[in-house]
């Protein structure tokens, strides 16, 4: 096992190190041991909990409410802020569980290996646990897609949407049904469906959720507004969710950076989008984390291949493969349920040509954007004019993701 010391633990978690060694006196960091007068913590260890959270008079009750082990197993590598490339160490270090369980299905899927993601999650569909029973429907649905295994994705889907308006009657823990919610409210933002209806008796997630999890929601809030249109706004909740980070949590640091490229190409701030599609690279490239790139090609206007591509084409083509897998899987569980028609025959490039191209970005522009000449804009076009069954521009949008 790796060990990092007390003063760089401080460092990652943004506070003190006397506060770092005080932790590991109490014993609040598992595998926390003095050598030679000094501390060593396992690499990838999460920062505790703020023990004051139980007792503070003018903290939300919800917060004081929660006991410091909940969300133990909802996503845990999502919620860990660990430093880029030590993620697998981090899932490797965890004590054999639920816990080890469910990270090592997530580093699979954020890896792009679905199968291994879906393989590794699966048995904890029908866990007694609801954080595990939660992530495995989020992972299995997302995997069971770029595998071609849409009724599987369905079955998972219904479990992340399944918590019915009954069950907040009093009965569900807080927690549980805050759990619930951001479940059912990122697997259907990802999907592009009607968020989830809950009770009125549901609470509201955010408070109650860690940090890291805190910050995936508020990806999930920028997807949203960008889906509604409200670009502007979806790029203040990333830059406002970055703000209020205790620390880097690299998976919902690169979701986040990735739905500010969306919003800024749709704003055509493309030198800005490049900053923010570089920052998620950094982030992921060291651990392999490819799968988000792959999920989100099609909504970054050909960021991809304008930024990643001519400096990493091998990444890139895994990318796109990605890509292919997963947004097929897509469609078939998107465009029956909403009744859009988000093309399905385009390569990618032709996709992030007529993305571009319905934003009203003239050929040359798109050339200079993507890298290649303008022929090959036209030659684009023209090919999904003629898979598209359309005759020119205005015709695009119903088929595109804009």
């Amino acid at each position: 096992m790796q060990y990092i010391t007390a003063e760089e633990a401080a460092r990652r978690w943004g506070v003190t190190t006397r506060l770092v060694q005080r932790y590991c006196k109490q014993g609040r960091i598992a595998g926390a041991d003095k050598l030679a007068g000094s501390w060593r913590i396992p690499e990838g260890t999460v920062k505790p909990d703020d023990p004051r959270r139980g007792g503070s008079a003018t903290e939300p009750q919800a917060l004081r409410r929660r006991p410091i082990s909940s969300f133990q197993n909802l996503m845990p590598l999502m919620s860990t802020a660990y430093a880029p490339g030590t993620v697998a160490a981090f899932a490797s270090s965890l004590a054999k569980g639920t816990r080890a369980s469910i990270a090592q299905a997530e580093l699979a899927y954020f890896f792009g290996d679905a199968e291994r993601a879906r393989d590794v999650a699966a048995p904890h569909l029908k866990s007694d646990d609801a954080e595990a029973r939660l992530s495995a429907c989020l992972i299995c649905a997302f995997s069971n897609l770029s595998l071609g295994r849409i009724n599987d994705a369905r079955f998972a889907l219904d479990g992340a949407f399944g918590y019915s308006n009954s069950e907040w009657e009093g009965v569900t823990p807080p927690e549980v049904a805050a759990m619930a919610t951001f479940i059912g409210n990122a697997a259907s933002a990802l999907l592009h469906l009607p968020a989830p209806k809950t009770s009125k008796h549901a609470p509201d997630p955010l408070p109650l959720l860690p940090p890291g999890l805190r910050l995936f929601a508020c990806y999930i809030k920028a997807h949203r507004l960008y889906l509604e249109g409200a670009y502007e706004q979806s790029y203040g909740v990333v830059l406002g969710a970055f703000a209020m980070a205790d620390a880097l949590y690299p998976i919902p640091a690169i979701y986040l950076h990735l739905a500010a490229v969306m919003s800024l190409m749709a704003l055509r701030r493309t030198d800005e989008a490049r900053q923010h599609v570089l920052a998620a690279w950094d982030i992921a490239r060291p651990d392999g984390l490819i799968q988000p790139f792959g999920e989100h090609h099609g909504l970054l206007g050909g960021m991809l291949e304008a930024a990643i591509k001519p400096a990493w084409p091998d990444d890139f083509k895994r990318m796109i493969a990605i890509t292919y897998r997963f947004s097929a899987g897509w469609r078939r569980v998107h465009n029956p349920q909403t009744a859009d028609d988000v093309a399905d025959n385009l390569t990618t490039t032709e996709f992030a040509v007529c993305m571009l191209a319905a934003r009203d970005w003239t050929n040359t522009e798109i050339a200079e954007h993507m890298g290649f000449s303008v022929n090959r804009v036209k030659e684009c076009l023209s090919n999904a004019f003629r898979k598209l069954g359309i005759a020119s521009r205005k015709d695009l949008a119903r088929f595109m993701l804009a």
